[in-house]
């Protein structure tokens, strides 16, 4: 935290705010602290207690576990008079504790960026962040921490250290992002892309683009929008943004603010000449694939917008490490090299991994089913066979239920299987030192642990 807070300073912060989601408080005692949790698991003694219900688990039935660890004070929505703690009774814990890392944030005085996108949001903010660490000291998103609880407790943690903030920001339906922005306040902000993914919850992919969309609607005074205009909603976000300070971004269109030329792509690395305006720098990227470039790209025009020189771009795109599970290189069993990309998937990280792995002498698609894409599943997933099919691969190996229609749309050369167990035993037999096998999937799919059965088989524990 940026300095102690205290029970009453929020009661005081939330009435005062007109508030997107309504929360009614009323506080009874009071109490200072320095730190939020809503885990018993893990919590300390001294810190604020926020009671979240889950889908499954309401805490407040079990309020005596969380006071057993001596916590300052509770965040609850009904009063407990019996507990000789302060307590804050609100309407609603989760949006409460939106509030709290609301007022968290309203002290922070450096840059914040906020990141969204259908796919490669983590690696840019993790770009982004290697950037900006070359500036100052730098806070980002933790793992995958991007979705209504994760946000606030990303915005709890700035201390008066920090001088960014870089901050993801995930939606699963309409409204979400606008939310997360009314916490975060972000001075810079950017949509990576918009590809097939939750569509359940957004409708249709134009759902998605005006869902994700919120992050330019909501631009406090002075900010800068960063636009993809490779992205096939970029005329909407640009019109949208009108009278606006914006920094457009594309692969190869020059007349874009920040453009690559002389693209190199190798197994190990991509290099490429990135051009600013009218100055350019050259960058050496530990990551495969022309997405990858792109991805530099939308990075290096955020981090510019906060205050990073070309140098400095230079030198943190140098630093940049790929996030596990997303395009991360292993050896396997047999020295078979695996492409780790199992952290989640949508059709289009699904395309931009086989154009990686088609580049590979012997490269093997292994797919899971990918989750939430809607009425279109099954199409959707037929047609990455097709493209499969169209790159030239020599095998794909699918498991789950939806994955089966890339198979039967591949053809021959393709395998389906219904448990993980066979698809491992299956891979086994066939890895050797000239294949590469890419492994991807929705997270709800598992595929991580074909990953780690066939690395511990070679002791590579990655």
């Amino acid at each position: 935290m940026i300095k102690p807070l205290s029970l009453k300073r929020i009661e005081e912060f939330i009435k005062a705010q007109s508030l997107q989601r309504p929360v009614s408080v009323q506080c009874y005692g009071d109490a200072e602290f320095t730190a939020v949790n809503s885990d018993t698991r893990n919590l300390n003694a001294g810190e604020l207690f926020v009671a979240i219900r889950g889908e499954f688990f309401d805490p407040h039935q079990f309020i005596e576990q969380a006071v057993a660890k001596k916590p300052c004070a509770l965040v609850v929505e009904k009063y407990f008079p019996d507990i000789a703690l302060p307590q804050l009774v609100v309407s609603d814990s989760i949006l409460a504790l939106g509030q709290i890392a609301a007022l968290n944030r309203s002290l922070f005085t450096g840059k914040l960026i906020g990141i969204t996108g259908s796919s490669g949001k983590t690696t840019v903010k993790t770009m982004v962040a290697s950037i900006l660490a070359e500036c100052g000291d730098t806070h980002a998103t933790k793992g995958n921490l991007n979705n209504h609880i994760g946000v606030p407790f990303t915005l709890l943690q700035l201390t008066a250290a920090n001088e960014f903030a870089v901050i993801e920001m995930g939606a699963s339906g309409p409204g979400e992002i606008g939310y997360l922005c009314s916490l975060a306040k972000p001075q810079v902000t950017m949509i990576n892309n918009v590809m097939p993914a939750h569509i359940e919850g957004f409708g249709s992919i134009e759902g998605v683009a005006k869902a994700k969309g919120e992050i330019y609607e909501s631009l406090v005074a002075g900010a800068t929008a960063v636009v993809n205009l490779d992205d096939q909603f970029s005329s909407s976000w640009l019109a949208q943004l009108r009278n606006r300070t914006v920094i457009s971004v594309s692969l190869h269109n020059s007349d874009a603010n920040f453009h690559a030329r002389a693209i190199e792509l190798s197994d190990a690395e991509v290099s490429f000449e990135l051009v600013a305006d009218t100055k350019a720098t050259s960058i050496t990227l530990n990551a495969q694939g022309e997405h990858s470039v792109r991805n530099a790209l939308m990075a290096a025009a955020c981090a510019f917008a906060a205050g990073a020189s070309l140098q400095q771009i230079q030198t943190g795109l140098a630093n940049f490490a790929p996030v596990s599970g997303r395009m991360s290189k292993h050896v396997g069993v047999n020295q078979v090299h695996i492409i780790d990309d199992s952290y989640n998937a949508n059709p289009g990280s699904v395309r931009a991994a086989i154009d990686v792995l088609a580049q590979k002498t012997r490269g093997v698609l292994v797919l899971g089913d990918l989750a939430e894409l809607g009425s279109d599943s099954a199409q959707l997933h037929g047609e990455l066979g097709d493209y499969a099919r169209s790159k030239k691969l020599p095998h794909i190996f699918t498991l789950g239920n939806l994955s089966q229609n890339a198979s039967q749309h591949f053809g021959e050369g393709a395998q389906h299987f219904t448990d993980r167990a066979s698809l491992v035993a299956h891979l086994k037999t066939i890895a050797r030192a000239d294949m590469t096998l890419l492994i991807k999937g929705s997270r709800s799919s598992k595929m991580d642990l074909v990953v780690r059965e066939l690395c511990d088989s070679a002791g590579d524990t990655h």
